[in-house]
């Protein structure tokens, strides 16, 4: 007789289990120690459910932490926005800040510290104009702008003075500006003056001619590629761009002397570029005393209120930088890159 025989079921090559809960499954289905089976995929379905909810709860976490920091940036730079241009006291000293390279395309141009000159000047309520400097210099045009204004401004508020405060340098161009002021006060170890002009480059020619490299350069006019790096220089040209900065030079001085009047005293360095500290300023005539800009408000002026006159960035403009600004700090003290100089 035939015997009968309980066939397993065969598994084909093209359906073998792809994980442990395929296998689980299959097992099951194969009827083979089923109670285990069932168990471990009972396991190990309880085990991604609840991985799959954690994930999702840290998932809601992070976006709701990172929409409450965003809203919180928005009411604090609104909030800031809001004292900083409506809430001018009665009495106060108006400030315009010259930050910075002076330059066109900088923040410290002169259309911005012109506009803000301006307005403070304009209102009833500010009993002076204080200009709060801490900048290298920059453009001899953009400062030259900024000098006639605060002038022709003194000329039309003669009872409104104007007292400029160096920090931590004000220099070339930004001298230039300080120097319209009725008065110039800043730090003992402020860096103040260079009087000059600086023109500078490169010359390639000798570099070109070790590598083989010859330059192609076609003008119209004999004076077309004056300064080219790339050309040799022509000494007629050369001296013509000297005189360029003598004058611009001269104009410097002339704007210097106009601003300080008898106050410069007759040192032959005094014009000569050189920068000294703010106690060996006052004894050169270049500034008239050591102090803040609080010690000017409060001793001087006889006011405690500063407010800035200065156009403020949008609340969207501000969150920009202030998160461009965090993430490259971050990134600067993780990699150890901060190189700031300090006094230790």
């Amino acid at each position: 007789m035939a015997e009968n025989h309980w066939n397993e079921p065969e598994t084909s090559s093209s359906e073998k289990p792809a994980n442990k809960v395929e296998a689980a499954v299959l097992a099951a289905k194969s009827g083979s120690e089923s109670g285990k089976e069932w168990k471990l995929l009972e396991k190990l379905l309880s085990g991604l459910y609840t991985e799959q909810r954690r994930s999702r709860r840290w998932g809601i976490f992070f976006k709701a932490l990172t929409f409450v920091y965003l809203f919180a940036l928005l009411g604090l730079f609104w909030s800031s926005s809001e004292l900083t241009t409506d809430a001018k006291p009665e009495a106060h000293v108006a400030v315009v800040e010259i930050r910075g390279a002076i330059a066109d395309n900088q923040d410290a141009n002169a259309d911005t510290i012109i506009w803000a000159l301006r307005d403070a000047f304009e209102a009833d309520s500010s009993k002076a104009v204080l200009l709060r400097i801490n900048s290298p210099g920059g453009s001899p045009v953009q400062s030259g702008y900024v000098f006639d204004e605060v002038k022709r401004l003194r000329a039309l508020y003669p009872d409104k003075k104007v007292y400029a405060v160096i920090t931590d340098i004000g220099a070339s161009g930004a001298y230039y500006i300080a120097a319209s002021a009725d008065e110039i006060y800043a730090d003992k170890a402020s860096l103040v003056g260079s009087i000059g002009v600086v023109a500078g480059g490169f010359g390639y020619v000798d570099l070109m001619n070790k590598l083989g490299v010859e330059r192609r350069l076609y003008t119209a006019g004999e004076h077309k590629a004056f300064l080219d790096p790339f050309s040799p220089p022509n000494k007629d040209e050369s001296v013509l761009w000297q005189q360029v900065l003598n004058t611009t030079h001269q104009q410097f001085i002339e704007q210097v002397k106009i601003g300080r009047g008898d106050r410069l005293k007759d040192d032959p360095k005094l014009f000569s570029g050189l920068v000294w500290t703010g106690e060996q300023a006052v004894e050169l005539g270049l500034i008239d005393g050591l102090g803040s800009s609080s010690y000017v408000a409060r001793e001087l002026v006889g006011v405690d209120e500063l407010v800035s006159y200065m156009p403020s960035p949008s609340p969207w403009e501000q969150i920009a930088d202030e998160l461009g600004v965090s993430f490259a700090r971050t990134i600067s003290t993780q990699l150890g890159l901060g190189s700031t100089p300090q006094l230790r």
